[in-house]
């Protein structure tokens, strides 16, 4: 019953991979994609890391990662960041890029650590720049790429290594040199998995001894208190400059981002709130995006958007009056990100979004039942303030920039490494 809404040519994808990863890599991806929509897709535990990586590290051993003076004959500090191949739409690592831009700009060179354990897809450093100069989601990098070898580590003279989740915490554990180590950390990753192997290898590698740096409060505030690690933090922020309201007239679309791969976003809860709205309110207007689910086999009539680029966000978000946006670990960008755009967020209630969003007044908090989600959604839709309202939430962000948690993230940095702010 999906209204077809895809951007990304499927053609024009396929044959990206054929150049860059090849025959085999490209139908084991074609073969996963059929799958996914007739089974569910498993991962085997321990799959995402290299054994290698774990063996080598025993976190009951601390390690002193104390501050070593500037090694690189520039002057410049290096890091060795590690991190998974980005993805098309992977708004972690849209984010982390983000940081490291800024990073760059203040005086730091970056050499990144693509790491990925899996056999396929394929990692092609091409390939990844080729995705990466067509995404408006990515800013444009000086860093050197390499591809992660187990065999040897980590490689080269750096005066940092930066973790970015909890598989590349143990390669970054590995690097020889005694220089400080960072935990990019976005979520409290254990709670991706089942209790088992997976959980038990991401919980410990909050105890290696890595200074953090997380995505908001409640996320900094978790691994501090149940691990000890030192965590600083930056807040949430939107780019007002991308995302603002243009849209004054009368809205009465409903936005839901829906990731049914990630299930901490929550994907099918939300489905049963829209089915009872969509019953309640025939002919309402249910914009679907974040995933392709034409066979998810919903049983609404609904506008299946797929998997967007950000530039093609604003317009979206400038039809809709309210959108539905699930967070069951830390907190996405999103909330905030519609709100510039005059949206009014309905919000799972819980402590990881309250800290977060610090409890901005202008997001509806509501405990996860499916009928009181339907209330609030359609309570929305039928204000008789909407425009009014919608123009208040987007006048508090108005202006919003991420140049301040920038400015912040490249302090934490300088006093981890015993920089100075100019850099001597």
């Amino acid at each position: 019953m999906a209204q077809q809404g895809f951007s990304l040519s499927v053609f024009t994808r396929a044959r990206d991979m054929l150049k860059y990863e090849g025959l085999r890599s490209t139908a084991w991806r074609g073969a996963k994609w059929i799958t996914s929509r007739s089974n569910p897709y498993a991962e085997k535990p321990l799959s995402s890391v290299y054994k290698q990586d774990v063996l080598a590290v025993d976190w009951t051993k601390k390690r002193d990662f104390h501050i070593q003076p500037l090694i690189s004959p520039t002057g410049r500090p290096h890091i060795a960041w590690v991190i998974s191949p980005p993805g098309r739409s992977s708004g972690g690592h849209q984010n982390a890029y983000r940081f490291m831009k800024f990073l760059e700009d203040a005086g730091y060179d970056i050499t990144l650590y693509l790491y990925s354990a899996w056999e396929f897809p394929r990692v092609s450093i091409a390939g990844i720049q080729h995705m990466l100069a067509s995404n408006a989601g990515y800013p444009t990098l000086a860093a050197d790429y390499r591809l992660y070898d187990p065999e040897i580590g980590i490689v080269g003279d750096f005066d940092m290594v930066v973790a970015s989740d909890w598989a590349t915490a143990y390669a970054s554990a590995r690097y020889e040199k005694d220089v400080p180590r960072m935990y990019w950390v976005q979520d409290f990753e254990p709670f991706f998995f089942p209790a088992g192997p997976d959980y038990v290898v991401s919980e410990n590698s909050y105890r290696l001894g890595f200074h953090g740096i997380a995505c908001g409060p409640w996320l900094a505030g978790k691994v501090a208190s149940d691990y000890g690690m030192d965590c600083d933090f930056y807040d949430y922020e939107v780019d007002s400059s991308r995302y603002t309201r243009t849209n004054d007239g009368p809205r009465s679309e409903i936005l839901f981002y829906a990731r049914p791969t990630t299930a901490r976003r929550g994907t099918e809860f939300g489905l049963l709130v829209l089915e009872e709205v969509a019953r309640r309110r025939p002919g309402v207007v249910i914009n679907v995006a974040g995933w392709d689910m034409s066979k998810a086999g919903i049983e609404f009539p609904f506008v299946n958007l797929g998997t967007l680029d950000v530039a093609e966000l604003p317009d979206l978000y400038n039809r809709c009056a309210v959108a539905l946006l699930l967070s069951l670990t830390s907190v996405s960008l999103l909330p905030l990100e519609v709100m510039a755009c005059g949206v009014l967020p309905v919000v799972n209630d819980a402590d990881n979004t309250r800290i977060s969003l610090d409890n901005n007044p202008g997001i509806d908090f509501v405990q996860m039942s499916p009928s009181l989600m339907a209330d609030h959604v359609l309570a929305a839709l039928d204000r008789p303030d909407a425009i009014e309202h919608s123009r208040a939430i987007a006048a508090s962000m108005a202006g919003g920039s991420w140049a301040g948690p920038g400015k912040k993230v490249v302090a934490i940095f300088d006093s981890v490494i015993g920089r100075t702010a100019s850099g001597a």
